[in-house]
């Protein structure tokens, strides 16, 4: 099985880690003999369902649709949120501190700093 990536930042999804799929086809109705499309699944990882499922409704009836979808998994369990949490935390060295910069200090006039 290959490696998934998300559609929204395009991060690579490894095989068994936490994400939601939208899964999506086609079928006839009313109409015999009784056709179905083959089944598409669509990726994303658990930073961008909460940002999606938190942000403004989108365009788009499809869109509109998994959408919906994706917020009612966020809003029915704290799981999908804690996995964003948790992913988020393994970057943070990667982020500043949020702390200002120290101001760097002038020479003194020996040539040395000062600490």
């Amino acid at each position: 099985m290959e490696n998934l990536f998300c559609l929204r930042c395009n991060r690579e999804i490894e095989v068994g880690h936490k994400s939601v799929a939208v899964y999506m086809f086609a079928q006839t109705v009313g109409i015999r003999p009784r056709q179905k499309s083959s089944a598409q699944r669509i990726c994303f990882c658990p930073q961008c369902s909460v940002s999606l499922a938190m942000g403004p409704p989108p365009e788009g009836a499809l869109n509109l649709a998994a959408w919906n979808m994706i917020r009612d998994l966020v809003g029915a369990d704290p799981a999908l949120n804690q996995a964003a949490w948790e992913n988020l935390r393994g970057v943070v060295g990667l982020l500043p501190s949020g702390e200002p910069e120290p101001v760097p200090r002038r020479a003194a006039a020996g040539g040395y700093f000062e600490f």
